[in-house]
């Protein structure tokens, strides 16, 4: 038996999410008031309340989702269940919450480092007009031709035959709309988002990123922990650290982290996090991969 972790990135982010936990765990409410004194906003009213336009904003969800996928398993940990804990893996911004739960770095440490990326990247989508698209069918390299076509980046690989697309909102829209000349595309749909993430457009946040991060220290995983930017495993503090820097304006491979997770032998995965998008996408790149989407206290097994 061996278990891994996996975690939400942005988008996943509810109105509510978190409540029961801050309700039903003692160790949760405690997460949750910490990371109030350490954010210059009251995170609990902001995921437990909202307005939903507040809580999607990234300089707050990005905090609300590390928050909930750190209780979450803190919770499964108190409960014997991470006895046998192999792996942790996070989509985007998931990632980092994944370092802290490997041990790279403690709560408070990551709480900060996902504050500062959140508000790096809320400032460069407010300097630039960025869209995206999810892509539904084709194969990599029809994607690639696209993105070289209109001058934009493939930023998500999330399960077979879903990719997202990023970049200058005009040319993701001439992309959108002339698509199925470059593959076989069943779907290609515009996202309402904020700005155009794993792009080049987010290149002032990922500079102003790597600044940030030579202040924080990285330790080695306690576990197995997946980089976004290399689809595989990585455990050299240094690597971690360029690999953060670097996943601001490059293709996330959560496909290819799913694949080699389930490929290394994990009995049981869990989603820490709302919305169960993680779980579908896990399912679809590892179809025989058990998953437990984990959201409310009451998901939580005993």
């Amino acid at each position: 038996m061996s278990t891994a972790l996996l975690f939400s990135g942005q988008g996943a982010q509810v109105v509510g999410m978190g409540k029961s936990l801050y309700e039903g765990s003692a160790s949760a409410k405690d997460l949750y008031d910490r990371a109030a004194k350490v954010l210059p906003f009251d995170l609990r009213q902001a995921c437990f309340e909202g307005p939903a336009e507040l809580l999607t904003e990234t300089h707050v969800c990005q905090p609300a989702l590390y928050v909930q996928g750190y209780a979450i398993a803190q919770i499964l940990k108190e409960r014997g269940k991470l006895n046998d804990l192999k792996a942790c893996l996070g989509l985007s911004l998931g990632e980092l919450t994944a370092y802290a739960l490997a041990g790279v770095w403690d709560f408070e440490t990551g709480l900060k480092v996902v504050a500062e990326r959140g508000r790096l990247m809320q400032l460069a989508c407010d300097q630039t007009k960025g869209g995206m698209a999810a892509v539904i069918g084709g194969t990599r390299d029809e994607i690639f031709k696209l993105c070289a076509a209109f001058d934009i980046d493939a930023a998500n690989f999330n399960c077979p035959g879903q990719v997202v697309i990023s970049g200058d909102a005009d040319k993701v829209a001439q992309a959108v709309a002339r698509a199925k000349e470059f593959g076989a595309f069943k779907l290609v749909k515009p996202l309402v988002v904020a700005g155009a993430y794993h792009s080049r457009l987010m290149e002032p946040a990922r500079k102003a990123f790597e600044s940030f991060l030579q202040g924080v220290e990285f330790k080695r995983p306690q576990v197995t922990v997946y980089s976004n930017t290399t689809g595989g495993t990585l455990a050299e503090p240094a690597d971690l650290r360029a690999a953060l820097v670097k996943q601001v304006v490059s293709s996330v491979l959560w496909e290819d982290d799913c694949k080699a997770a389930a490929a290394s032998g994990i009995s049981q995965f869990y989603e820490c996090g709302p919305g169960g998008v993680l779980a579908g996408m896990m399912k679809r790149s590892a179809p025989e991969s058990p998953v437990a989407s984990l959201h409310e206290f009451a998901d939580i097994p005993a």
